[in-house]
């Protein structure tokens, strides 16, 4: 019991840290504005939640099998559920009402037909808009009612943009009036785009790179506003302000496969990488002029499914070194607290002391959060579940729900404690 007591008021010191980078809605409809959530963060204010699933799963409420291929996450907002997927030749986007209903379809350009096929990026909802970037750069704005598409730009026509043998998988962060990107472009490194008409508002220059799958985090630190995100290459900070490149670390591995956003705390940041790149926690400069490298672990090689800080603890999967374990270590030491190598490479998030995660092979687990790091409670597979098939969309937790996506289908269970 004093463990529990202990966790919830961990996580509570934790949200009360960070406050929400969208303003809550007034209502009291579900919300989940965009990858990771209000806070980009992964964790999910949800509370009376079950702490024990049945031997089959939570009560599954709908399931909408017209998704497209892709591995988009959804967003939730206004009422509505938006995702994305491919459709033959387009890629599209579209809408939901709450209880699996469609409501809108709006196509974002080409579907990517190479590596992995299938869309790869969650719409960004902001002030009744959403903005999304298919896999070959094709961001558009389109209103969250009925889809109408405002504007829409080519990153390859405009800056150049170069990326890997997955496409460009950057879920779009809005800050303020911006929309920030990072084409990996021979004309820019990043850039950023008025989110009312498109048109660029400032480019950044730096050594030539390419883009690398990974979603920014905005911070501020010592009074900077500033986006950290990965190159193919390297970990790299800019000014949110002015799109000046503030520092650049090499991050380099024999496949640049950087899927994992960065984690901010108390002027550090955490990088991973997977395929036995391993992790590492940097800590900025006070003026923001560079990083220098505090600790190192190999085998915590993240892959694509994310790391939650909760506390002063940082949670995450390993990807190919010592079985896939999962991993929990103190954030600012790098003392290994604890290793599951039990539940494989997850997708994780965070809600009401409880983390979830989503295996890449289709089995969900649901974990408490103990002194050795976490405790395996409940698990079952989704109903689509197959060897050869590979589950990379995040689960959402919002509104008493959570969600799974599994290609074309997607599936609502109820969550919520009787």
């Amino acid at each position: 019991m004093l463990r529990r007591v202990l966790v919830m008021v961990t996580a509570a010191c934790v949200l009360a840290a960070c406050p929400p980078v969208h303003a809550e809605t007034t209502s009291k409809q579900p919300y989940w504005p965009e990858f990771r959530g209000p806070r980009r963060d992964s964790i999910s204010t949800e509370t009376g939640l079950l702490k024990q699933w049945p031997a089959d799963g939570p009560p599954l409420i709908w399931t909408y099998s017209d998704c497209g291929k892709g591995f988009s996450g959804v967003s939730i907002a206004e009422g509505k559920i938006f995702s994305a997927g491919d459709f033959g030749e387009k890629e599209v986007l579209f809408a939901l009402d709450l209880n699996g209903k469609p409501l809108w379809t709006s196509p974002n350009g080409k579907s990517w037909r190479g590596s992995c096929p299938g869309s790869r990026t969650t719409p960004t909802y902001v002030d009744g808009v959403l903005y999304h970037m298919n896999p070959t750069g094709r961001v558009a704005a389109c209103r969250a009612k009925d889809g109408k598409e405002i504007w829409a730009v080519d990153l390859k026509r405009r800056f150049g943009a170069r990326f890997g043998v997955w496409a460009l998988a950057e879920n779009l962060v809005v800050e303020g009036d911006k929309v920030l990107c990072l084409p990996g472009g021979s004309k820019a490194l990043a850039a950023a785009l008025d989110k009312n008409t498109g048109k660029t508002v400032w480019t950044t220059t730096g050594p030539a790179d390419r883009a690398a799958y990974c979603t920014p985090v905005v911070v501020t630190h010592k009074g900077v506003r500033q986006m950290i995100t990965m190159t193919a290459r390297s970990v790299i900070s800019v000014d949110v302000k002015t799109g000046r490149l503030l520092w650049s670390h090499p991050y380099q591995m024999g496949f640049p496969q950087h899927a994992t956003p960065p984690v901010y705390y108390q002027g550090h940041v955490f990088v991973a990488c997977g395929h036995a790149t391993g992790g590492t926690l940097l800590k900025i400069n006070p003026d923001s002029s560079g990083v220098t490298k505090v600790w190192h672990i190999r085998r915590f090689d993240n892959c694509h499914g994310g790391v939650i800080r909760i506390g002063g603890r940082i949670y995450g999967s390993g990807c190919r070194v010592a079985g896939k374990g999962f991993h929990c270590v103190e954030f600012l030491s790098g003392k290994t607290i604890g290793v599951n190598e039990t539940v494989g490479k997850l997708s994780i998030l965070y809600a009401d002391g409880m983390l979830y995660g989503l295996n890449h092979k289709g089995r969900m687990y649901l974990m408490d959060i103990v002194d050795s790091g976490v405790k395996v409670v409940s698990h079952f597979d989704m109903p689509g579940k197959r060897r050869t098939n590979i589950y990379l969309a995040h689960p959402v937790i919002c509104g008493g729900r959570l969600y799974l996506r599994e290609g074309k289908n997607l599936y609502a269970h109820d969550i919520r404690a009787k």
